[in-house]
């Protein structure tokens, strides 16, 4: 397996799909947002201040959210890719004004239309 792990050419294409997910996040690009997440029951985001189980849950919410203060800086994140078609993405991140750092965590699968996000995970700390 270790072999398997950080192909070059799957950790591209994570690391493509991954970017195309943080350019839609901070755009409030919903549309390209959902296309991105497994559309089934079994998918979950835990948020800061919410936890969603099922696609339909995670629609409502970026439906409902505020589109305004998306920006953030990224900083320390690792990709990790195992096999073909399953990855993990961490990183950390700052919103401008803010003293906390964010904390973010997403399980990748690959899939017969491609990569989806199949569990996510935010989190804010104090700096």
């Amino acid at each position: 397996m270790n072999d398997a792990v950080n192909l070059p050419h799957v950790l591209a294409e994570v690391e493509a799909v991954f970017a195309r997910y943080e350019h839609a996040l901070v755009h409030n690009d919903v549309q390209v947002l959902d296309a991105l997440f497994w559309h089934a029951d079994a998918v979950v985001r835990y948020g800061v201040g919410e936890n969603l189980v099922g696609i339909e849950a995670i629609r409502a919410f970026r439906r409902a959210r505020p589109a305004a203060g998306l920006m953030r800086t990224l900083d320390r994140t690792l990709i990790t890719t195992y096999g073909q078609d399953f990855a993990t993405a961490m990183t950390e991140f700052r919103r401008e004004g803010s003293a906390s750092v964010g904390r973010q965590s997403q399980t990748w699968v690959r899939f017969a239309e491609g990569w989806k996000v199949v569990a996510a995970h935010v989190s804010v700390i104090p700096a």
